[in-house]
Formats: C-alpha cells, sequence, structure tokens
C-alpha cells in the first residue's frame, strides 16, 4: 500500500498523534465502523477509567482490522468520539501508542452521550 503522510508549515502542525493528511492510493478501503469498550467475550463494557475503555477500544479496532488482514499501519483516517474532552489527554496517550509511526488523519469531536454510556468511540478508515 502506498501511504504518504502530508505536512505543510503553512497549516497549524499537529498537535497530538495524528497527520495533518495522509495520501493513500485507491487501493481496498476497508471503513471500521465505531468500536465502544465492550468486553467481546461478555458483551459488557470494561470496567475502569477512561484509559481502561480506550485501550478496549483500540483492542476491538485491532481485532477487526486483523479480520480485515489489516494492522494499524494500514489506517489513514480516525475518528474520536468523547463525552467529555477533558478525557483528551489520556485518550490521546492510550490511542497514540497504536500508531507509533506515522499516525492517521484525525478528528476528535465531544458528543452528549455513546451508546451504553461508554465515555469513549473510535472508528477508522484503512487502506490496503
Amino acid at each position: 500500500m502506498a501511504r504518504k503522510t502530508v505536512h505543510s508549515d503553512n497549516a497549524p502542525k499537529a498537535i497530538g498523534p495524528y497527520s495533518q493528511a495522509v495520501q493513500a492510493d485507491a487501493g481496498k478501503m476497508t471503513f471500521l465502523s465505531g468500536q465502544i469498550p465492550l468486553d467481546p467475550k461478555t458483551m459488557e463494557l470494561v470496567p475502569g477509567d477512561v484509559v481502561a475503555q480506550t485501550e478496549q477500544v483500540m483492542k476491538n479496532l485491532g481485532a477487526v482490522l486483523q479480520a480485515a488482514g489489516l494492522d494499524f499501519s494500514h489506517v489513514v483516517r480516525c475518528t474520536i468520539f468523547l463525552t467529555d474532552l477533558g478525557d483528551f489527554a489520556r485518550v490521546n496517550e492510550v490511542y497514540g501508542r497504536s500508531f507509533p509511526g506515522s499516525p492517521p488523519a484525525r478528528v476528535t469531536v465531544q458528543v452528549s452521550a455513546l451508546p451504553r454510556g461508554s465515555k469513549v468511540e473510535i472508528d477508522a478508515i484503512a487502506v490496503s
């Protein structure tokens, strides 16, 4: 997969684990539905704070990527939904562990509520 990170000095630099833009050849695109922190065995929210919830969300995304024959290096775009932007730094730290190299483009928004009372939901687009 040809994937190129795009950066302009004439736009604000990334302030977290994301890129200003990512270009990808129009190969096979995989659109991952938003994942909330459900334990796939019990289908219940994992116990704990937003860090524990984000760790489970990233595990869930990783499992779906793997089922598609992909990994986090194929992800070109994510959206993070938070019920409290005050959790941004802690979520950002956990999220960033999955993208140690060239992170994808990203949007983060605060929403009034998420399914099952989750504090975080993340979706993704991957290209192979």
